[in-house]
């Protein structure tokens, strides 16, 4: 069964970017202390600046930039760099999925061109104006660019004066992005569907972490929580 959608609720201007972006920018300011890091850790590795900014601008994905970061140094080939960075946002495809209703509704170069500042953060925030009937269109785009420029804007800090902040996990925050998207879901619907979805996801996550190769909790908690979440609704949805 496709998901109605009222298209007001995806109306996508200039005013409505404006304001995502806005509603996003606090949480970009602690995106910007990650990305020194990362600019840092980059000129340590012997990426090359130009190099360094393209990944940020481009691939815009902090916890793959890092990984991938590990292994530019043992000269692994393209391949396994490829499979680590799809490992690590593999998350993405079910993004991707939930924003489908919303998505389709949109012209293709508009669609692609929001997808590539999608991520966790404006993700959340969008997925929870939606579900409560509300323009999410801006977040999502709006937030994002917010999140790019603060990542893309870090990497280039991070390569200059990136000694500044040497263990942003030291500061606690690598805890930061972890408390919003928890905020995000405790505010979002409230019943034991949801509920149970998000513990299912959770503990799938849980015991990746604990038993299987490193990365795989980030597809396996996805996966499971997801394809709950399918299955829920298509049987809801049959009565």
């Amino acid at each position: 069964m496709v998901l109605s959608v009222d298209a007001s609720s995806v109306e996508l201007d200039k005013y409505e970017i404006w304001s995502g972006f806005k509603q996003l920018l606090p949480i970009s300011m602690f995106v910007v202390v990650f990305a020194i890091a990362f600019g840092l850790a980059a000129a340590q590795t012997g990426l090359s600046e130009a190099s360094t900014l393209l990944m940020s601008i481009l691939v815009f994905a902090g916890a793959a930039q890092f990984a991938v970061l590990d292994l530019w140094g043992q000269h692994v080939p393209v391949i396994p760099l490829v499979i680590t960075v799809f490992a690590i946002n593999a998350r993405h495809l079910l993004m991707g999925a939930t924003l489908y209703p919303w998505l389709r509704e949109l012209p293709r170069a508009k669609r692609y061109g929001v997808m590539m500042v999608v991520s966790d953060a404006n993700w959340a925030m969008s997925m929870q104006a939606f579900n409560s009937g509300k323009r999410g269109m801006g977040l999502l785009f709006g937030g994002g660019l917010a999140l790019w420029s603060a990542w893309s804007l870090g990497s280039w800090l991070g390569l200059k004066f990136g000694s500044v902040i040497q263990n942003p996990v030291s500061l606690g925050l690598d805890m930061v992005m972890g408390c919003f998207l928890l905020a995000m879901v405790l505010g979002g619907q409230k019943n034991l569907r949801m509920l149970v979805i998000w513990s299912v996801a959770a503990v799938a996550s849980l015991l990746a972490y604990l038993y299987l190769p490193e990365n795989s909790h980030v597809v396996t908690g996805a996966l499971a929580g997801g394809l709950l979440g399918a299955v829920w609704t298509e049987k809801k949805n049959e009565h």
